[in-house]
């Protein structure tokens, strides 16, 4: 099947006032932490969030759900996931992608993971921890 390259590969778009790129190493990016073993590094957009995740073995993430849309990706490692009642392994490659108001949860067994979530729009608990503040309980 072949796609309209000259659209995709387009040399024009708007650019909004101001807009410059960011070079960012992941290691300058300042830790976020909710939960012992796991170790957010999220870096926010004007409309997205990525968020660079590392699980140390045994590591829990509670059953949640959230307004934003998510699709988490693995580089390295592996995790159990579970996602509105499947559980499966998701190892390096393996990708899901969680509309909002899903309940998921993830947890690594005797290895570590090193994944990628990405939010849109930018989640909220961590916009509020990246800004230093507590979000209403």
């Amino acid at each position: 099947m072949s796609h309209d390259a000259g659209r995709y590969f387009a040399a024009e778009a708007e650019r909004a006032e101001g807009a410059l790129p960011r070079w960012v190493e992941l290691d300058e990016i300042e830790p976020v932490r909710f939960a012992e073993g796991l170790e957010f590094r999220p870096l926010l957009g004007e409309n997205v969030l990525v968020n660079f995740v590392r699980y140390e073995p045994g590591t829990v993430v509670p059953r949640h759900a959230h307004e934003e849309e998510q699709v988490t990706f693995v580089l390295e490692g592996e995790f159990e996931f579970e996602c509105d009642g499947e559980t499966r392994t998701l190892r390096r490659g393996s990708v899901v992608h969680i509309p909002p108001g899903v309940p998921h949860a993830a947890r690594t067994l005797d290895t570590s993971c090193f994944q990628v979530d990405v939010f849109s729009p930018p989640r909220r608990v961590l916009v509020d921890a990246l800004e230093g503040r507590t979000p209403p309980a």
